[in-house]
């Protein structure tokens, strides 16, 4: 696996990595609130878990050197990764953040991801138009 990281040019913009992707499947999510406070939850997208195991197994995300462990639970109704928000708050994550997880391993017994974390920051200017706590509604700027 060295060889997958290293044989990718790295681009590092205000301390964050960039990479192109591998070719290999990935998906992405624009963090939310439900993401990121309380419930600290990952609803993988169907299209994208209609390819992953139908079980409970061991998952990894992967972010500049580090190692999360959790769980991703295929066999519920949403398929999910637990144990997320130690990554959640371990990388700063806020609501308007996306990230990547470009998947590097798939099998029965494990799931592994790298992961790019795409900044959001957006202005509060910008969330104040949302009137408060909606920050799912999508922000059309005129």
């Amino acid at each position: 696996m060295g060889d997958l990281l290293t044989s990718n040019p790295v681009i590092e913009l205000e301390g964050d990595e960039f990479w192109p992707l591998s070719g290999k499947p990935f998906f992405d999510v624009v963090l939310t609130k439900t993401n990121i406070k309380c419930l600290y939850q990952l609803v993988v997208p169907g299209k994208f878990s209609a390819t992953l195991p139908s079980c409970s197994i061991p998952t990894v995300l992967m972010f500049r050197g580090k190692n999360w462990e959790m769980i991703y639970h295929g066999s519920s109704s949403h398929k999910r990764l637990d144990n997320w928000r130690a990554f959640a708050v371990d990388n700063n994550l806020k609501v308007g953040d996306a990230c990547v997880f470009e998947q590097l391993e798939c099998s029965s017994t494990r799931l592994v991801f790298r992961v790019q974390i795409l900044r959001g920051d957006i202005s509060s200017e910008f969330l104040d138009k949302l009137g408060g706590d909606n920050v799912d509604a999508p922000i059309v700027l005129e």
